[in-house]
């Protein structure tokens, strides 16, 4: 009942903090998790095999405390990331270890060990409580959240949050993620929802559009500048969509790489101009005795400067892994950037040293954000200047399913979970601002039907 109370109040427009901080708080609200009972269910099957919505349970969880510098949000919505399928698949390790691993640092974060994870690393919502020390958020604020937990206790991270020691990824290295009507985040993970975008839209952004611009923008990453042309594998997928925006923002040539020809098109309608269908073309990177095959990395690398006129890529945003990495290095030009996170298909990846060291080429490894660039990304979505990539909204109840459509590769964009929020549609307080970028919003659900 208390949930729906705030339900209400958030409906009716109400952004008062006393209005808020009047409502009693529940004593339990529903979450997406997964067990730690479960972590051996999927024993002895291959990773292909394992079916995400045999694991993720939606469940009643009790409400946890808030400590200082933290929050409560009331989930509007969330959206599913790849590390929600390492979760609910329990690899490369069950999160647990994580989990058990944090509660051990303090007791304030003792609570976090619970013999359930609940998952999520992206929200859109509106913020309950503060705990001690919360000066810039009040009851009622309208915020979407980034996924960095940080403790700030270190100096190695007072320079670039990413170096601190005990830096973890919300909803995936901590509990109460944002797949949930309730989360708990750390103060400085929130930021000003934009006003021209629905709660569902909204949530989708912050943890590959950050990630993007760490990798693509920021002094910490390949540090893009006008006229570079920049290899983008899955360029329609969740963080290739973004990377694609960012680079046509920036003044750069998006290369995009995708597998099928509707992927093609959607990146035409983005604005790229140079696409390749992978499928199509039946790159094999692999042999089937599992050795590397040099010759489809030239055959890739020919195919790159016919688009081009005979330029090899400045930077490779490389997010596949394992599949991929060996042409990355290989197709990079001459002093290029090759930028590196995720690995999708594989953590251990191969490749010819010659072609980095003799061309002076750079492997950058890049995790995340920290909360400067995760602020200016999401600024750039609150100007419309970046679009959501939302192509499908599933209710809460369907978390195991949306989970699996991204395991499965069944998707282009976001795909976003409707969590407190009853409807699709919701939470825009902008709409002039809405009606002029439209077309780029949505577009991606048009290409989805």
């Amino acid at each position: 009942m208390a949930v729906r109370q705030f339900l209400d109040a958030i409906l009716a427009g109400e952004t008062s903090p006393r209005a808020f901080e009047a409502l009693p708080l529940p004593g339990s609200y529903r979450a997406a998790t997964v067990h730690r009972d479960d972590t051996e269910m999927f024993a002895g099957q291959a990773t292909a095999d394992k079916d995400p919505r045999a694991s993720l349970r939606l469940e009643e969880v009790p409400l946890p405390p808030v400590g200082p510098g933290e929050a409560l949000v009331a989930v509007m919505a969330s959206a599913i990331n790849y590390n929600t399928v390492w979760t609910a698949l329990f690899e490369p390790l069950p999160t647990f270890t994580f989990l058990e691993r944090y509660a051990k640092r303090s007791p304030l974060s003792s609570h976090h060990d619970r013999p359930y994870h609940q998952v999520g690393s992206d929200l859109s919502g509106v913020v309950l409580r503060t705990g001690p020390g919360v000066q810039d958020w009040r009851p009622g604020d309208r915020v979407v959240a980034h996924c960095l937990s940080v403790e700030m206790q270190s100096p190695d991270g007072h320079d670039d949050t990413m170096l601190d020691p005990e830096q973890r990824i919300w909803g995936f290295e901590t509990n109460y993620g944002g797949l949930a009507e309730i989360a708990l985040v750390k103060a400085n993970q929130l930021m000003p929802k934009p006003g021209h975008l629905t709660w569902e839209e909204a949530a989708c952004s912050g943890l590959v559009n950050s990630t993007a611009y760490r990798q693509l923008v920021s002094r910490n990453g390949a540090r893009l500048k006008q006229g570079d042309n920049v290899l983008v594998w899955g360029a329609t997928g969740g963080l290739g969509s973004y990377a694609v925006q960012l680079a046509l923002a920036g003044g750069a040539t998006p290369i995009c790489v995708v597998s099928s020809a509707e992927k093609a098109e959607l990146c035409r309608a983005m604005g790229a101009e140079l696409v390749i269908d992978r499928a199509a073309e039946d790159y094999r990177f692999w042999r089937p005795d599992g050795t590397s095959d040099p010759r489809e990395w030239k055959r890739f690398g020919a195919r790159i400067r016919d688009l081009t006129g005979g330029e090899d890529p400045d930077i490779v945003l490389e997010h596949p892994g394992r599949d991929t990495f060996a042409a990355s290095v290989f197709v990079t030009r001459r002093g290029g950037t090759v930028v590196t996170c995720a690995s999708t298909t594989g953590f251990r990846h191969e490749f010819d040293n010659r072609y980095l060291w003799m061309n002076v080429k750079r492997i950058i490894g890049s995790h995340f954000a920290n909360y400067r660039e995760a602020w200016e990304a999401n600024r750039l979505v609150a100007k419309g200047r970046i679009h959501p990539t939302l192509s499908v909204t599933l209710p809460l109840d369907a978390v195991g399913e949306a989970t699996r459509r991204v395991h499965r590769n069944l998707h282009q964009g976001k795909i976003g979970v409707l969590c407190m929020a009853p409807d699709e549609g919701l939470g825009v307080t902008d709409p002039e601002l809405r009606e002029r970028h439209l077309p780029a919003i949505t577009r991606f659900r048009a290409s989805a039907g």
